[in-house]
């Protein structure tokens, strides 16, 4: 039916301009916030580019839905603007006959939306945390650029090495500046490298000196070694057992039916449910006065899709504090949002009927 076709075609160009645009703000986002971490030593330089496709594929879901949110006010907008809206209507063609159109045109965006939601997410968190955490478990001396100082990560240590080897290991000219409750220390070295000792890292230094100041009584004591050995406090790299529940995959988060496995799963679940009940409230947020060239129907649609996600992470809260069920929490939110789409759409077509009815009547 041309109805149907003319319809389906408009929503899919308008669904991958806004897609197009809503990822390179949003990536743009996240490299600025990526490279910051990176900057302050939190991630590695090196894995820049990898957390931020596992941060964009993370967030996906979200530009999704609002992709498809977005792209259905602003064609049945631009329909109302450009009168086709009235021609539809005049012709029989009432508002709840657009939604079938868009569920097929947006049931395959859905799908991918619930898969990215239940499977990927989790996938995505534990593999963002583990390169976090192999950048936190490494070695004190391999933070340290060379002419750079660093912190450790435990924050008693300052480090500064003038160059180092090609295997990241050994460093050379090294200072270490040590922070104790009732002592402070600097240490310098030609040369330091890592060695392990069990599950200890050590940082062997050659052929430097030590002075150390008592801040109690004020005393100062310097000492000249050809080789010193300083327990870096870091351990060699153990897999987490305990996950996060973002982090958890969805059936292990059913297995341990916790409170906050449970919030996590109804955000989840929240994303795809929330996706389906803003198609249908994007059919009556749609309507426009084609007589003014404003868009305050699109700025209220975003101004709504707003206050649902936020509603959605309420609801995670929620449940993970004990304070609702999970189904309680699906059904208040999204049951409640899916009543007021269907009120909004029923209330909206009753007005256009009556609208046709006086115009019928006056002729």
């Amino acid at each position: 039916m041309l109805f149907d076709s003319s319809l389906r075609a408009d929503l899919a160009r308008s669904f991958g301009a806004t897609l197009v645009v809503i990822l390179t703000i949003v990536l743009t986002m996240f490299l600025i916030r990526t490279l910051g971490q990176a900057a302050v030593g939190r991630v590695s330089p090196q894995d820049v580019v990898l957390l931020l496709g596992y941060t964009a594929l993370g967030h996906l879901p979200t530009m999704l839905a609002l992709s498809l949110f977005v792209s259905v006010v602003a064609t049945l907008g631009r329909m109302y603007r450009d009168s086709e809206m009235t021609i539809w209507f005049a012709s029989g063609v009432g508002l709840s006959r657009f939604v079938r159109p868009v569920l097929r045109t947006s049931w395959p965006v859905l799908l991918v939306i619930g898969a990215l939601a239940l499977f990927v997410w989790p996938w995505v968190n534990q593999r963002a945390n583990d390169l976090k955490d192999r950048f936190e478990r490494r070695s004190d001396l391999s933070r340290v650029a060379p002419g750079q100082f660093q912190t450790s990560s435990d924050g008693k240590r300052v480090f500064f090495i003038d160059r180092d080897s090609e295997d990241g290991r050994t460093g050379r000219n090294v200072f270490i500046l040590s922070t104790a409750p009732n002592a402070e220390s600097v240490t310098s070295a030609k040369t330091g490298r890592i060695e392990l000792d069990g599950e200890d890292r050590f940082l062997v230094l050659d052929r430097g000196q030590r002075n150390e100041e008592n801040r109690e009584s004020g005393e100062m004591t310097l000492s000249r070694f050809e080789s010193y050995r300083i327990l870096v406090g870091e351990r060699v790299l153990s897999r987490v057992d305990e996950l996060p529940p973002r982090a958890t995959p969805s059936v292990d988060l059913l297995r341990k039916p916790t409170p906050r496995n449970l919030g996590e799963l109804t955000w989840r679940l929240g994303l795809l449910l929330g996706a389906a009940n803003l198609l249908l409230l994007a059919i009556p947020l749609s309507a426009a006065n084609p007589r003014r060239a404003s868009n305050w129907n699109l700025l209220f649609a975003l101004l709504t899709f707003v206050v649902y996600y936020n509603a959605i992470n309420l609801s995670q809260a929620w449940v993970a504090a004990g304070r609702l069920d999970m189904g309680a929490a699906l059904a208040l939110f999204h049951g409640g949002a899916f009543l007021l789409a269907v009120a909004l759409l029923w209330w909206r077509e009753q007005g256009n009927r009556r609208f046709f009815m006086r115009r019928t009547a006056a002729a």
